[in-house]
């Protein structure tokens, strides 16, 4: 398998150069990435618990889809593709919007992330690389799973819902 390629970043997310994804992050060098929350028409968030296969967050469970920005690849595309990699979902009714941005810090692996929101009902067609399982969670159960078991979610998603939790974003 050919290893993928991420742009470099500085601390203001200009490309300063590009590596491998084992030396960036090897390396710990600041790099980014998408992740999206797909909302159904309940208003419940599809989570996907991460593969054993993973080595970052392995079985944790994590946001609707994520993914790497590869070398010379904008947040965008990214994460459209990811969206067809990981949930095989290639049509979205509306197209993504666009939430917020985090910063790379240790929080976020170094990663700066966009987070985009996007509107589905499924059924999703996961691919058992990426993802061990998944379904729609209202996000009552998500904030007592988060209060009860913090370790059984990714790092970047508990930054990522206790930032969309406190704001008011668009429903289905």
């Amino acid at each position: 398998m050919e290893e993928e390629y991420f742009d470099i970043v500085d601390d203001n997310d200009r490309v300063i150069g590009k590596d491998t994804r084992t030396n960036v992050h090897f390396k710990n060098l600041k790099h980014r990435a998408v992740h999206i929350l797909l909302q159904n028409q309940k208003e419940e968030i599809f989570l996907q618990k991460r593969s054993p296969l993973k080595d970052i967050n392995p079985n944790c469970w994590d946001s609707s889809c994520s993914g790497h920005v590869l070398s010379e690849e904008d947040y965008d595309r990214a994460a459209y593709r990811e969206l067809v990699e990981e949930l095989g979902l290639e049509y979205l009714e509306r197209p993504l919007i666009k939430l917020f941005k985090l910063p790379a810090d240790t929080q976020t692996g170094n990663e700066f992330i966009w987070v985009y929101l996007g509107f589905s009902n499924g059924p999703f067609n996961l691919n058992p690389l990426e993802i061990a399982e998944g379904r729609f969670y209202p996000p009552s159960w998500i904030n007592l799973k988060l209060a009860a078991e913090p370790q059984s979610f990714s790092n970047a998603f508990i930054v990522i819902w206790n930032f969309f939790r406190s704001k008011k974003f668009p429903c289905y």
